[in-house]
């Protein structure tokens, strides 16, 4: 079976289009299309409009609103052309476009090019912020500004450059202006990332991840930035509007795709994941590690995963000390744009929704984030769908070429009116680097309360009540304008900024904080006020502002609020104390850990920044009145656990080998071991592994073997782990194609050597290696193609159809006719079971080399999912393309990247993991070619994919 990964913030979907795609050529579409918009789902007090479609613009990527309440988009018409070949293209570059409605009728009535750009190759971002136009196009953060107000751009800037992921969804993401000023922005895991700011400062920032495009074949994990910190994947960051103070705000990320910003100044996004089950919508601590890679970026989860770790604990590293929690799982889709809406002009059950798109889904996430502790609890509600019946009750997978399907919503942005506003990429694919529409076309839609007429206000920024009015308005970034004029005026500007903390939207009044804090002394002493106000969000606001502005005085305000009553508030200390030393920050990180339940992992994890360096000094005051290690409470154990330090190798010994603890307890021991970077922690787990207790000595061993290849790989001088076990056997092939190579051995000896380990798993490899690298006889090529697609192994047979021909007349199979057959799903799970399972898992059964296909049914329908099975090598996963290692010793093995330093990871199709010291590699290469076999080399017949498609789109029941 193909690996169906749903994967980039646009992800693969494989669905029959001809008959659309031939529509779509013929100019009368645009006007059929005018009067059949999509009927959107959403609550009976709201109504959706469709207020934009092509030709006024094509492929949106990202939208934003302008102080006159405009549209403007970013258009990705030239997407991926190294895949995809559209009708439409534009020779000159991708394009900005600006729309507006100027009759006041609820649809765009005006679309304009503002910019077309060759340095412009699909851009994902775009923000107007007053005169300027910032967009988002790897490598590059562009800003095109209009001096004169014509709508065209006078200059262009290269504001900031660097980034990784040309032409690449994991790329450079759009730009926000926070509450403070400055800009926010994200991009994803397509490094590597080297961005000097204005100040000379320089991110270096990379992972193990390449692929998805030509263009991404280099990347590297633990790059140390000026500030001495690996910051590794996707990152969101920080910057002035100057170009100066890049910094790293979180980090290790897939891809998601936006970074929302409230006005209290929370960061929130969703994520993007490596199988069909585990993304992800979650609030960002400062400075958290979101535990997508390993922390340094070498490994990806997948060489992590620990045995008994359930999808969605491992792919976001959940039970390792030093990472985030994830947040909501939301399963199967594809995430992208995300707003916070802040506006009462939909009415109170609105304000304060945070809105999350998923173009996989079909559908805007809605949450109302509620304070749990130090973090946030996150309640999920589809808001806008263009499927009315529920995916778990309406068996929509039976329908082909289903047009609710196209509904693809690409981003989501709040206008100057209070509307929300969609934008939908529509198309029956969306993303990883494909599209099948080839005409480009996109709508926006608009969001309204029913029967209630929102408008635009024109802002005068002439006068102090109509800055005020633009810092009020719902449209995030318009407010900056609103911002950058009041913070002009200085102390003038405070009393009526002021009055807006009596505002009923407390949004209105966190914008009020922030701004107070930047008005000079008088300003910064309203703030400090405001550190005893009753509203914890408004206290942390005025903390984090007043952290900004008077950064000399941050231990009073530590001191003042280290207890505080809201654990909130006190994990944002916490958090500001990462790079205080201990001399100075001890008594208040004493009274921090006091307040520290033992349960809120948020809390946690705030603390372990606020100790970051300094766990040896403070392990002693930890356990000082904790008692003999096995009798810790809960709070004593998670703490050691999060900190594990080298003072606490001997009690975490003891608790692990304890018979009267819970298996639970004895596994974070081990675990809080694991973590531990000193041989005396490697000596540990060594002695642990001989253990009486069965499930120590088995997780300990465990640990052995796997650190052996990364952290305590120095520590210790290990007996040889790489031992190869059939040696003999690859001496003997080795041997072989040194014959075949050997142009004075008579051409029937070479032949009957290369028919020798034709017939051989380890010689087949050997050969496909010599042809892959042009190295292989022509002479003897006929001979292997009749021998090596009987090879005994199924990888060797899928790889060689790249290489050799295939023996006969290849049949061909048919999707149209498939989906014309009566299908069975018992039949089909007997077929997946049989063909599938090994790699795959659905249901309970399974395995997991490949994704989880448990939820496919919610990504795809019958002739999308027959197209990828058919059509393995289409469009490969992101992170599951195949690589070609070969040995200085001439072996050759193929398999999945997991982890790349000082030892390369590589995992075989069967599930095998074989481990390389770095020096023992002579080459290594990305291959182009599924390692999962087409129906073909399966044996598959038609009726048999009509089945096993039947049994993958139905819910699982075992």
């Amino acid at each position: 079976m193909k690996y169906l990964l749903l994967t980039s913030c646009l992800t693969f979907f494989f669905v029959s289009h001809n008959q659309v795609v031939q529509q779509l050529s013929y100019p009368s579409v645009w006007k059929e299309r005018k009067t059949e918009p999509l009927e959107l789902v959403l609550p009976d007090d709201l109504e959706a409009t469709l207020w934009a479609e092509s030709p006024q613009f094509f492929n949106p990527t990202n939208i934003d609103v302008d102080n006159k309440g405009r549209i403007w988009v970013t258009e990705a018409v030239n997407y991926r052309d190294f895949n995809n070949k559209p009708e439409r293209h534009h020779p000159q570059g991708d394009r900005v476009m600006i729309l507006e409605d100027t009759d006041g009728d609820g649809k765009a009535d005006n679309s304009k090019v503002f910019v077309q750009d060759k340095d412009l190759v699909a851009p994902l971002g775009i923000a107007v912020i007053g005169n300027k136009v910032i967009v988002s196009c790897a490598p590059n953060l562009i800003i095109y500004t209009d001096t004169n107000g014509d709508d065209k751009p006078d200059s262009k800037e290269i504001f900031l450059k660097g980034f990784g992921g040309y032409d690449h969804d994991h790329s450079l993401h759009s730009v926000v202006a926070g509450p403070d000023g400055n800009w926010y922005f994200n991009t994803g895991n397509a490094g590597p990332h080297t961005v000097t700011d204005k100040n000379g400062w320089t991110l270096r920032s990379g992972s193990i991840y390449t692929g998805g495009t030509p263009y991404n074949k280099e990347n590297q994990g633990n790059r140390k930035s000026d500030d001495g910190r690996v910051w590794v994947g996707g990152m969101a960051l920080r910057i002035g509007n100057d170009g100066k103070g890049l910094k790293v705000l979180a980090h290790n990320f897939r891809n998601a795709y936006e970074l929302a910003i409230d006005s209290y100044g929370n960061m929130w996004q969703n994520d993007n994941d490596d199988q069909v089950v585990t993304c992800r919508t979650t609030w960002l601590m400062e400075g958290g590690n979101a535990g997508y890679f390993s922390a340094d970026g070498t490994r990806f989860w997948q060489a992590d995963k620990r045995p008994g770790q359930d999808m969605f604990a491992a792919h976001w590293h959940q039970e390792d000390p030093g990472v985030i929690p994830a947040g909501d799982n939301t399963g199967a889709g594809s995430p992208t744009g995300v707003a916070v809406y802040e506006s009462d002009a939909l009415g109170p059950n609105y304000r304060g929704m945070l809105l999350s798109a998923d173009a996989g889904r079909n559908v805007i996430f809605a949450y109302k984030p509620q304070p749990q502790g130090a973090g946030y609890q996150l309640n999920r509600i589809d808001l806008i769908s263009s499927l009315k019946e529920s995916t778990e009750n309406y068996v929509w997978n039976e329908q082909v070429n289903d047009l609710r399907k196209w509904f693809r919503p690409s981003d989501v942005a709040v206008g100057t009116d209070g509307a929300i506003y969609i934008a939908d990429w529509y198309d029956s694919v969306v993303g990883g680097h494909l599209m099948h529409d080839k005409e480009g076309y996109g709508r926006i839609y608009r969001i309204t309360p029913k029967n209630k007429k929102l408008i635009s206000p024109s802002y005068n920024l002439k006068t102090t009540s109509g800055q005020i009015q633009a810092l009020l308005s719902p449209a995030i970034n318009v407010r900056n304008t609103g911002f950058e004029m009041l913070k002009a005026k200085g102390s003038k500007a405070i009393k009526p900024v002021r009055k807006l903390l009596e505002d009923t939207n407390p949004y209105h009044q966190a914008r009020a904080v922030w701004l107070l804090a930047q008005l000079g002394s008088k300003g910064i002493t309203e703030v400090e006020n405001l550190l005893t106000h009753t509203n914890p969000d408004i206290r942390i606001t005025a903390f984090r502002a007043l952290k900004q502005v008077k950064s000399d005085n941050l231990l009073t305000y530590t001191t003042k609020l280290a207890q505080d009553n809201s654990p909130a508030v006190r994990r944002e200390i916490a958090v500001a104390l990462r790079e205080v030393p201990l001399e100075k920050s001890q008594a208040i990180i004493t009274d921090l850990v006091n307040g520290y339940d033992g349960k809120d992992r948020w809390y946690l994890e705030a603390l372990g920044m606020a100790l970051e360096g300094k766990e040896e000094s403070m392990y002693a005051q930890l356990i000082a009145n904790a008692g003999e290690a096995v009798k810790w409470d809960e709070k004593t154990t998670s703490l050691i656990w999060r900190l594990h330090p080298v003072a606490a190798i001997e009690a975490l010994k003891s608790r692990a080998n304890a018979a009267e603890l819970s298996a639970e307890e004895r596994k974070k021991a081990l675990v809080a071991l694991g973590f531990t970077k000193d041989a005396k922690a490697a000596l540990a787990m060594t002695e642990l592994s001989k253990s009486t207790l069965p499930d120590v000595a088995d997780q300990a061993y465990w640990w052995l073997k796997f650190r052996q290849g990364n952290d305590w790989l120095a520590l210790l001088n290990w007996e040889e782990t790489f031992a190869d076990d059939q040696l003999a056997l690859r001496e003997k092939m080795y041997t072989l194609q040194q014959q075949i190579l050997d142009k004075t051995k008579p051409a029937t000896a070479r032949t009957e050597a290369a028919l020798e380990m034709a017939k051989d798993k380890i010689g087949g490899q050997m050969l496909i290696s010599l042809v892959s690298d042009k190295k292989l006889p022509a002479e003897v090529n006929e001979a292997v193609s009749s021998a090596i697609f009987l090879n005994p192994d199924q990888t060797v047979r899928v790889l060689a159809g790249d290489y050799f021909t295939r023996p006969g007349n290849a049949k061909t199979v048919s999707v149209k006719q498939i989906t014309q057959l009566q299908a069975f799903v018992d039949k089909g799970k007997a077929i997946f079971q049989k063909n599938c399972s090994t790699c795959h898992k659905h249901g309970n059964t399974g395995g997991e080399i490949g994704p989880d296909l448990t939820q496919i049914h919610k990504k795809f329908d019958k002739t999308g999912l027959l197209d990828a099975i058919i059509n393995p090598s289409a469009g490969m996963a992101f992170g599951y393309e195949p690589w070609m290692i070969q040995t200085k010793k001439g072996s050759s093995f193929y398999g999945f990247l997991m982890a790349d330093g000082p030892t390369l990871v590589l995992k075989d199709p069967a599930g095998g993991q074989h481990t390389f010291k770095a020096g023992d590699i002579a080459s290594r290469k990305q291959l182009t070619t599924s390692l999962m076999p087409d129906p073909l080399t399966m044996g598959l017949a038609e009726q048999d994919l009509a089945d096993v498609a039947q049994y993958l789109l139905s819910f699982p029941t075992n």
